[in-house]
């Protein structure tokens, strides 16, 4: 019998340990910034001819404008060539309406940034055309 206790009790030690290396690190992806107000400038573009074509800019102005009036996702690409998501708040919706009106155009948008694996969006607070 004692060696069935040692096994349970190395497969408790392993368990224990695992959790205490997984834990923290599904924590880690919500990020410690969450939240936070932010203001980013740059091109409000449609996500879809961006992120499959690259397409942005005044030739592309129309359909992003188009995208966007028909519910495709939009962004900021900043000069830097970050690209953060636009977030429709819920409970204020007319910044993100007027941000997808400025598709195509620059613009100055304000808001909560939130980070998770991959993607870092902002829900929008404020937008005005630059």
């Amino acid at each position: 019998m004692r060696p069935v206790r040692r096994s349970r009790l190395r497969h408790l030690i392993l368990g224990t340990g695992v959790a205490l290396l997984v834990v923290p690190a599904l924590a880690g992806r919500l990020q410690a910034d969450d939240g936070q107000e932010v203001t980013v400038q740059g091109e409000i573009v449609d996500m879809a001819c961006f992120m499959s074509k690259g397409s942005h800019g005044a030739s592309h102005k129309a359909c992003a404008q188009m995208c966007a009036k028909k519910g495709v996702p939009i962004g900021v690409l900043t000069d830097a060539g970050d690209v953060f998501l636009l977030l429709d708040d819920h409970n204020n919706p007319d910044p993100y309406d007027a941000a997808k009106k400025l598709a195509g155009d620059r613009a100055e948008v304000s808001g909560k940034k939130f980070t998770r694996p991959g993607v870092t969006g902002i829900v929008v607070g404020g937008v005005k055309g630059l």
